[in-house]
């Protein structure tokens, strides 16, 4: 097996993570779970998205709990998710340095989630793009059903390579390639991201992974044998896509790190203050997580024989 030495695990379960729960975290409960992501030493947290909040209520406070993780900006990348011009705007107001734009591959679900085809959303991104440039804000870029999608079934690498081509005339950070709906297998995950990266091998691509049908770390393995070294990933295993149907659950993070660190691969993380960020996610949200790790504990743990 080949696989890399080094991921870079990208935490979206501030924002992805929290988009579908019933329960709206107040700051100072954010705050809790942020905090162990810095104890962690989680490098790259999504924190919220500016969108309005009669869509995703959930993110209602983003502005109030970035001012208050603002200062941590010099240890770790804090990212905002950012659905058009106007979200990039209120970013740039408050002093965000990095965001993250999204929009599908699959003409049905980008109508669905921004209410445009994807060609507009790409034409959209023309001026997201000027604008970031100009204002010094670093831009990443997620591909949603880069892989499938639930309307349209599987989506095309042909569609994929078209839209990655188009993208990469702009000033972007990063490309993530998104499995939105957790529809995707193995083999298909590495044959686009071993193209995509053999066609740009200067560039960094991630990948965004569901195990809403267990296939989720099986496709983190795919995609690092494309050379993939970047991952989101939720913490507790929490969250989905608002607008996509059955897509639940997010790769968990502690799983994730936990499969990374037992097979050698690093990941700079702190599996324990994980597996302690996920049980206080718990009691805070009041239900049991998706999550396997905090529950059945490190495959390195060793019990007492019974007497």
């Amino acid at each position: 097996m080949k696989l890399v030495n080094d991921v870079t695990i990208y935490e979206v379960g501030l924002r992805d993570g929290l988009q579908l729960e019933s329960k709206v975290l107040t700051v100072e409960e954010k705050l809790e779970v942020f905090t162990f992501f810095r104890d962690a030493n989680v490098s790259e947290v999504e924190f919220g998205s500016f969108v309005h909040q009669k869509l995703v209520p959930q993110m209602a406070n983003t502005l109030d709990f970035y001012s208050h993780i603002q200062q941590f900006e010099e240890e770790m990348e804090i990212v905002a998710l950012v659905p058009n011009l106007k979200g990039l705007e209120i970013a740039k107001a408050n002093g965000v340095r990095s965001v993250n734009y999204v929009l599908s591959a699959s003409n049905t679900h980008n109508q669905q989630n921004v209410r445009q085809t994807t060609e507009e959303s790409l034409n959209s991104f023309k001026v997201l793009s000027q604008f970031a440039s100009e204002n010094g804000i670093a831009l990443n870029v997620t591909v949603a059903t880069s892989f499938c999608c639930p309307f349209e079934g599987t989506v095309p690498q042909k569609r994929i390579m078209k839209i990655l081509d188009t993208l990469l005339l702009h000033n972007i950070k990063r490309i993530t390639l998104a499995d939105t709906t957790g529809m995707a297998n193995p083999k298909q995950v590495y044959e686009l991201t071993k193209e995509a990266v053999n066609e740009w091998r200067n560039f960094e691509f991630g990948c965004h992974f569901h195990n809403t049908r267990g296939m989720g770390l099986a496709n983190i393995l795919a995609g690092m044998e494309a050379g993939i070294t970047i991952y989101d990933a939720s913490i507790g295993g929490i969250g989905g896509c608002p607008f996509a149907p059955g897509a639940t659950g997010n790769v968990c993070t502690e799983d994730v790190v936990h499969m990374l660190e037992e097979m050698g691969v690093k990941t700079s993380i702190d599996l324990d203050k994980l597996i302690q960020a996920s049980h206080k996610l718990k009691e805070i949200l009041g239900h049991d997580l998706p999550g396997q790790v905090a529950k059945a504990g490190k495959s390195s743990r060793k019990y007492p024989v019974p007497s």
